[in-house]
């Protein structure tokens, strides 16, 4: 995938960059795998709001994806297909039973291409099997945390992790933040790399596309007054220092932890952090 700049006739589409969507060869979604999609409002189940500046945005229909393939299962790509709720690309899959699912697509991955899910299934991008028929040092992705729940972890574009080791009842997997964590041997993972891994360099470019994405206006907390925010206020001097950055409930933010340093992970053996350090 590569990005594609706009000619710059207006100044917001001077900095405005998109993504090539040469790779996509259906654009209409498969109506049984499809859901009507309510709007991003931010609220929770109680009607209250738990995320600000949400709301608006164009309207999107949810694409049914099958994280939990296990067992045997063959079957043929039919199309790759854009998916405006994730980052990555989605590919129809028609098994042997003339059923159809939605993946998450491979760098790679082209209709007509083979899919199989299974323990001895060749190690092929796309193919999909338990972490202890993978051989060490594989790419791979969409990988389950405990065996049968579904594909968890990395599933996000571009994104990959890497199998580093294996023994009688666990394997260790790299993930791209850079912790090493161990991941039972039974549970599933597909082999490969996440395409359309340049999303991550796309430039939104102005104020309005944002809005079309559900994203409302926010304002700096130091730019309010000081009835209205903890770091509001102050007479033109110099914002922010000596607090420490707040919500406007008092709430720290901006590297607020919130895992328990009493009861760490007993599965995590190399911290994100530790990871970067290499």
């Amino acid at each position: 995938m590569a990005i594609k700049q706009y000619n710059p006739v207006t100044p917001s589409l001077r900095g405005m960059t998109t993504q090539d969507f040469d790779g996509i060869t259906s654009k209409k979604p498969l109506k049984s795998l499809t859901l009507i999609k309510k709007g991003p409002v931010g609220r929770n189940n109680q009607g209250r709001i738990t995320t600000r500046h949400r709301g608006g945005g164009a309207k999107r229909y949810y694409r049914l994806l099958n994280f939990k393939m296990a067992g045997e299962l063959s079957g043929v790509i039919e199309q790759i297909e854009y998916d405006p709720n994730r980052s990555a690309r989605i590919a129809r899959v028609k098994d042997t039973q003339d059923n159809y699912h939605y993946i998450l697509a491979a760098k790679g991955m082209k209709p007509g291409n083979k899919f199989s899910v299974g323990e001895e299934v060749a190690i092929e991008v796309g193919n999909r099997l338990p972490l202890k028929s993978i051989p060490t040092g594989t790419q791979i992705h969409a990988i389950e945390l405990q065996p049968g729940r579904g594909a968890q972890m990395v599933r996000s574009a571009g994104g990959s992790a890497q199998l580093i080791a294996k023994d009688e009842n666990s394997a260790q997997v790299r993930l791209p933040s850079g912790e090493v964590r161990m991941v039972h041997i039974n549970c599933m993972a597909t082999i490969g790399v996440i395409g359309n891994e340049q999303h991550q360099n796309v430039k939104i470019g102005k104020a309005g596309r944002k809005r079309h994405m559900g994203f409302r206006p926010t304002v700096r907390g130091i730019a309010m007054n000081a009835a209205d925010h903890p770091m509001g206020g102050g007479d033109g001097g110099a914002h922010g220092l000596g607090r420490n950055p707040k919500s406007p409930w008092g709430q720290p933010t901006l590297g607020y932890k919130t895992r328990s340093r009493r009861k760490p992970s007993k599965h995590i053996i190399r911290t994100r952090h530790q990871g970067k350090r290499r």
